[in-house]
């Protein structure tokens, strides 16, 4: 029994690596290589920001946004790492330099990809700061690599449709099964793939694998495996509640897994109503 698991896990690991997943970007194998250190330049990290300048844009466009709330406007990358903080800070560049690291794929489908995701990132976030369970930049975070593997599916697989937040799931009700059935893998493996080639936390890879899992680990878990559900939950969680106001529907895959989410975020459903019941439209929108 093992060794046919071996021989499917080969399998699968074969596929990740024909499907193509974009190797780490430079810049941000430098910075999380630096955060490594018992003793992090910032100002070398400031530096190495400040010299991509779209990059260097982008992210105190971003800062500088309502999302973050902040009581002056960062005027320099040094300064937002300041204000924000070194790891908020690689989690912001980590988010922002996937976006380009698939520029292939139908562009309406990416579109509607990264609406969703940057709204249901958004929501996340809001949770997170309400119900306390984990940090909300951690949470944002997470929320942008989540489904990363179906960028990478989109992009290389010609007849690959991702089941986007608010699609029908198909008939069997569940999404990586389908993927494994009809590409030998699924965007939860390849999208954890992704995150461990571009060095991000192993809590946050083994949530991706994780995220379409509603069931707790027996007798309480441990504290990793606490985390990732919580991580799978809240964002699960959010994503009902973009589903509910931008579409006007139940989420299906709210339906599979609220009972889940509910009780590891040891929250009721009209708490979670109260917390989403009046999302703005910006923050709907992603923005």
């Amino acid at each position: 029994m093992d060794q046919a698991l071996e021989i499917l896990d080969h399998e699968a690991e074969q596929i990740v690596a024909d499907i193509g997943i974009p190797p780490c970007p430079g810049i941000l194998t430098k910075l999380m290589q630096e955060m490594r250190n018992d003793e992090p330049d910032f100002v070398k990290l400031g530096k190495l920001i400040s010299g991509d300048i779209s990059l260097a844009a982008a992210m105190l466009k971003t800062v500088n946004s309502p999302f973050y709330g902040l009581p002056a406007k960062a005027k320099s990358v040094q300064a937002a790492i300041s204000l924000l903080g070194l790891r908020n800070v690689a989690q912001l560049v980590s988010g922002l330099v996937l976006r380009d690291a698939f520029p292939g794929g139908s562009s309406d489908l990416m579109g509607e990809y990264w609406e969703s995701t940057s709204a249901i990132a958004q929501i996340s976030a809001l949770l997170a700061q309400e119900f306390k369970c984990i940090n909300r930049d951690e949470a944002y975070t997470f929320a942008l690599f989540r489904d990363c593997g179906m960028l990478a599916m989109m992009s290389n697989l010609k007849s690959y449709r991702p089941v986007l937040p608010g699609s029908k799931l198909p008939a069997a009700g569940n999404v990586t099964a389908s993927e494994d059935r009809l590409f030998g893998v699924n965007h939860a493996r390849v999208g954890c793939q992704l995150a461990k080639n571009w060095l991000l936390p192993d809590e946050i890879c083994q949530a991706i694998l994780r995220h379409h899992r509603y069931s707790s680990p027996k007798n309480g878990g441990d504290g990793p495996s606490i985390m990732s559900d919580q991580r799978v939950a809240l964002v699960l969680a959010a994503e009902a509640a973009f589903v509910t106001h931008k579409m006007g529907i139940l989420s299906e895959e709210w339906r599979k897994g609220a009972e889940f989410a509910l009780a590891v975020l040891d929250i009721t459903q009209a708490d979670l109503d109260r917390v989403t019941g009046d999302l703005s439209p910006a923050l709907l929108a992603g923005r």
